[in-house]
């Protein structure tokens, strides 16, 4: 089977590698001529561990192709997936105008029968909208039919979700477009995955959903992290003893400083500006939001105490620049929400990142950037932990204390052992630790 992916984002190239390493042939395919020769010679522009050479893989065994020519993609294929973004408009509502060009495209240079397949994250009725743009444009007597596949790819352990993924959701309106996107699936299907089989509209919820829910998780427990620092309990106890309920689970019981990256923070208030266009308030969602926002101010006043005054001539040091590890994604990312707040304190920065300075320095162009976690540390009045890489999670604490000007951790993340901490001589502060 042939198919094509319009996007190479995020969600287009693990897709399209993926699909290409179960034996299809696949054509991604991008607008961007300078990002689609940067893959046709082998360099993936984004970083998720594994995808670059899953990628040079079946690259070189004719499996995967880019172009910036759809019309040919599209001809060749049996299956189109449009995987480009959605950002979100000042109202929150996802932007959707990239979605509906692609469709149009696609719609021009329909050959044969096709299925149009999203894989965008997108509001209930954008199907709708894709074929109403879609017959406006196709040749007279064209065929296709219009189908959501929503992604659940985690950044950072992409490649593993996509292989061995806990559940396949396909919203289809007709048996011809059901049966062929089953057959695409079929190596997984075969496994024993479950597959849910429902219409477009409520697969488009069914992403929102998921996120939402996942997000009201983690502020959840930040909410009650901020009570635990006030009530002098440790809210690691308290997640472990509610997350070892199977009804709840342990998963997104971590405190931080608020969700970030490019699907949470777009699709929670995605999903509320879609509620309230309906007449319809999602108060968890929006409480949720919240909470979320208010995690930043919540950090910012940890690091203001260990700080003290004046602030004119201090140093700190920030671990993690990324919203979550195993990525270099920066976008939304409360690590570098605080970054900024920190030098608005007229405090100066040096920071690190195991994968992200290069996107970093453009985005922080006053501050002073390491690869070294304690060249980093050097000379600082406050080391602030905002990312929870594996790298930090084994500091050397003794060796921390002997290059740092005043020994203070704000522990943004809870990889410390605060009772170290402390006799290692450090003033610290966790998230929820009492």
């Amino acid at each position: 089977m042939h198919i094509a992916i319009v996007g190479t984002g995020y969600v287009g190239l693990v897709t399209g590698a993926c699909f290409a390493e179960f034996g299809v042939n696949v054509t991604c395919v991008d607008k961007d001529v300078a990002k689609i020769a940067l893959l046709e010679e082998g360099r993936v522009p984004i970083y998720e561990p594994g995808l670059e050479a899953l990628i040079e893989k079946n690259r070189r065994a004719g499996r995967i192709r880019f172009t910036t020519d759809l019309k040919a993609a599209v001809q060749r294929a049996l299956v189109v997936f449009i995987a480009v973004g959605t950002p979100p408009n000042p109202d929150g509502s996802p932007d959707l105008s990239q979605v509906e060009a692609v469709a149009a495209q696609i719609a021009e240079a329909l050959d044969g029968y096709k299925v149009v397949v999203t894989k965008s994250t997108v509001p209930t009725g954008t199907g709708q909208a894709i074929r109403r743009v879609m017959e406006e444009r196709c040749p007279a007597g064209a065929s296709f039919s219009v189908a959501s596949n929503p992604e659940f790819l985690r950044e950072g352990d992409a490649i593993n979700d996509f292989m061995r993924p806990e559940r396949i959701v396909i919203g289809c309106a007709d048996a011809q477009a059901n049966a062929i996107l089953r057959d695409l699936y079929g190596p997984l299907l075969q496994t024993g995955v479950p597959l849910v089989a429902t219409t477009v509209e409520t697969s488009e919820l069914i992403k929102y959903a998921s996120n939402a829910f996942l997000a009201m998780k983690i502020s959840f427990i930040n909410d009650l992290a901020l009570l635990c620092d006030r009530l002098g309990c440790d809210v690691a106890d308290v997640a472990r003893g509610m997350g070892l309920d199977s009804r709840i689970g342990n998963k997104f019981l971590s405190p931080g400083p608020g969700y970030g990256g490019s699907c949470f923070p777009k699709d929670t208030q995605a999903l509320a500006h879609l509620a309230r266009s309906h007449s319809h308030a999602l108060r968890i969602v929006e409480a949720g939001i919240a909470v979320n926002a208010d995690m930043h101010d919540a950090m910012l006043g940890k690091i203001k105490t260990l700080l003290g005054e004046p602030r004119q001539g201090k140093v700190a040091g920030l671990l993690g620049l990324t919203f979550k590890p195993e990525t270099s994604d920066l976008r939304e990312s409360p690590a570098l929400a605080i970054a900024q707040a920190v030098q608005a304190l007229g405090v100066t920065l040096r920071a690190s990142d195991p994968v992200a300075i290069p996107e970093a320095r453009m985005l922080l162009p006053e501050a002073d950037f390491y690869e070294d976690p304690y060249e980093t540390a050097t000379g600082c009045d406050l080391l602030i932990i905002a990312t929870e890489w594996n790298l930090y999670r084994r500091l050397d604490l003794e060796r921390l204390y002997a290059v740092m000007r005043t020994p203070a951790i704000a522990d943004l993340r809870n990889v410390c052992d605060p009772a170290q901490a402390r006799r290692a001589g450090f003033r610290y502060l966790g998230v929820g630790r009492g």
